[in-house]
């Protein structure tokens, strides 16, 4: 029962994750990096530091735990926060010309898959007394190859879609689609967006240990990672702002109070994701396969209510009943892919 619960606050967050990139529709009169970088603020600053407060115990301070702990994996988390910071940026624009529903979909596939195996294969090169690789067992590959089928086949609903619509009704459906190039960017957001979970799998142990709940062990870390994200994001906003001339866009009172208020909303969306992971594996400690895929069940989850939302934003709109059912044997493979490994 307990394994169910976490799989279930896992699938919430993914769901909220999902969902973040509705209220950005409802930002007014700012550039894309000004209210990028002020989601920013809320998604990787203020609510995973609220997060990573919860995993402290009476009597202890944040930085008692990042100053007594290992400073080289904590120096590591950060760094592969900044590399998944390169991931994050090229993630959006991978949905400016796939649509919502198409570029999570090979953005997040990739990250599913490289994320789960590069943790395990980095930590193995770097701590070989800790037999990190011991973690990739068979059902644990068999789970990211499911995963990385289901997302190959919804990316053949993409194809079959980008050949089947007309330019205008492309247009129509997502403004600057462009599946070439739109491919190209998700598959390096992908990359780049994996080394989100390495963070984790280096920051794995910075905690209080036994005084720390299961379920808020992860948060530190989780914090780090996005500190390191939210550099990376912050300097490239803030060239464009330069570069664009938009500083201007943060002094506008007409519209200020609606895009922050919007801006809060999608970064507590986005920020649901890790820690609804964060609280699912505390209730999935009891299989190790599970808590291994647990990322990879997210993305996979990610992918599949992203595609819900597509459909709800009509991305799809105009595709032939074919391109449809593949998309939709996509979506069960995914969800699939959650349980297969904890049934083999």
């Amino acid at each position: 029962m307990e394994l169910i619960i976490g799989l279930l606050i896992i699938a919430v967050g993914a769901f909220c994750q999902s969902s973040c990139y509705v209220p950005i529709n409802k930002i007014k009169d700012w550039s894309w990096e000004s209210y990028w970088i002020v989601q920013g603020v809320f998604a990787w600053l203020l609510l995973p530091l609220l997060g990573a407060l919860l995993a402290v115990p009476e009597g202890h301070c944040l930085c008692e735990l990042f100053s007594a702990g290992d400073s080289f994996n904590i120096w590591m988390t950060i760094l592969f926060g900044v590399l998944w910071g390169v991931g994050g940026l090229t993630f959006g624009l991978s949905m400016r010309y796939l649509g919502v529903a198409l570029g999570q979909s090979i953005a997040l596939g990739t990250c599913a898959g490289l994320g789960t195996i590069m943790g395990p294969v980095l930590l193995n090169i770097f701590f070989p007394d800790m037999d990190a690789l011991s973690a990739l067992t068979f059902s644990v590959i068999l789970g990211v190859v499911v995963t990385l089928i289901g997302i190959a086949i919804i990316g053949v609903a993409g194809s079959m879609k980008s050949a089947s619509l007309s330019e205008e009704e492309k247009k129509a459906a997502v403004k600057d689609f462009n599946f070439p190039k739109g491919l190209v960017i998700a598959l390096l957001a992908g990359f780049m967006s994996g080394c989100f979970n390495v963070g984790l799998a280096f920051g794995e142990g910075i905690n209080f240990g036994a005084e720390t709940p299961d379920m808020f062990k992860t948060l530190p870390a989780t914090f780090l990672v996005t500190l390191g994200g939210f550099v990376t994001n912050a300097v490239y906003c803030f060239y464009q702002n330069s570069k664009n001339g938009t500083w201007s866009d943060y002094r506008n009172g007409r519209v200020w109070l609606n895009n922050v208020v919007f801006c809060a909303l999608a970064g507590a969306l986005w920020y649901s994701q890790f820690f609804g992971l964060s609280l699912g594996k505390g209730f999935l400690t009891e299989s190790p396969t599970l808590m291994t895929l647990s990322f990879c069940i997210l993305m996979a989850l990610n992918v599949v209510f992203s595609n819900v939302w597509g459909i709800i934003l009509k991305e799809w709109k105009g595709c032939s009943s074919k391109t449809i059912a593949v998309l939709v044997v996509g979506i069960l493979v995914l969800i699939v892919s959650c349980f297969l490994p904890q049934l083999v």
